[in-house]
């Protein structure tokens, strides 16, 4: 097995990480269990973009704050077919996640009603976007991630430099973000199995794109699937083609399992790697 490529060889490890993990039992803590409520693709896909776009700090304020917003909103697709710009920033006027404010998430919510009212669906917003020989999903993102912003006026043509409304919601890919969260929110609704409840039909899973967070780049990177020193887009690419030599119909395949590494007590991701003939010190160090 070659320095750079530990990850050549550990399939039947991941596999074995997957039946143990990728179950409905281990989702708790964890924002996808807010989407097990929706049976309604059209309300799903609205209450994953709240809870995506919401998943970022201490996991206890995350699952507070999702629960607050959907509380509010009772039917997404509903209460978005219904509001406008004026009762969403009343509705969510005293919000707050962290550095995102009322304003921001009311923004998103106005460029996600106007989004659907273009295309007919958030789906078929990004599927439009989507190229049919698009090895992956990135060209994609900008555009949705365009769509959801200057639709609602919250973001200008060029961010280069900028501080739009709602960047800590919505990222522009086009500045080399990861896209942690809205690649996060894409696996939630293109994958169907016992964790991810699907809805999507129209996008591959084939083309989706690891959901990097810090956490998936140091064990990915100790199995050699990139050698950049931070998690942005060019690594979760790096990685993204790393597992699709493994899984070439599902390159996220095993992106719920190895989070549970660095979230579940009983875990270690260092025994994990041991598994896999990898010395998480010696890489990591």
């Amino acid at each position: 097995m070659s320095e750079t490529a530990a990850y050549a060889g550990c399939r039947e490890q991941l596999e074995e990480l997957y039946a143990k993990y990728n179950r409905r039992e281990f989702v708790h803590p964890d924002p996808l269990e807010f989407l097990y409520r929706y049976e309604d693709a059209g309300d799903r896909e609205i209450a994953g973009l709240v809870a995506a776009s919401l998943a970022y700090g201490r996991v206890a304020q995350i699952l507070r704050s999702v629960e607050g917003v959907l509380s509010r909103m009772g039917r997404p697709a509903e209460f978005l077919r219904h509001a406008t710009a004026k009762t969403l920033g009343e509705t969510f006027g005293d919000f707050k996640h962290r550095f995102t404010t009322g304003a921001e998430l009311a923004s998103m919510l106005e460029g996600a009603k106007r989004a659907i009212e273009r295309h007919g669906s958030l789906e078929k917003c990004f599927a439009r976007a989507l190229g049919a020989n698009d090895e992956t999903v990135e060209g994609a993102l900008t555009e949705f991630a365009a769509e959801l912003t200057l639709s609602c006026g919250c973001r200008p043509a060029n961010p280069r430099g900028a501080n739009p409304r709602g960047a800590s919601l919505i990222p522009a890919p086009e500045l080399g973000s990861a896209c942690k969260r809205l690649n996060l929110y894409l696996r939630w609704m293109v994958r169907r199995d016992e964790v991810d409840p699907g809805g999507w039909e129209s996008v591959p899973k084939a083309k989706l794109i690891v959901p990097l967070d810090v956490h998936m780049f140091r064990i990915c990177r100790a199995l050699g699937m990139t050698r950049r020193n931070q998690a942005d887009m060019k690594a979760a690419l790096e990685i993204t083609a790393g597992f699709r030599e493994m899984a070439p119909e599902d390159p996220v395949r095993y992106d719920f399992a190895i989070t549970r590494l660095g979230i579940r007590a009983e875990t270690d991701p260092r025994e994990f790697l041991s598994s896999c003939g990898v010395n998480w010190e010696s890489r990591n160090g």
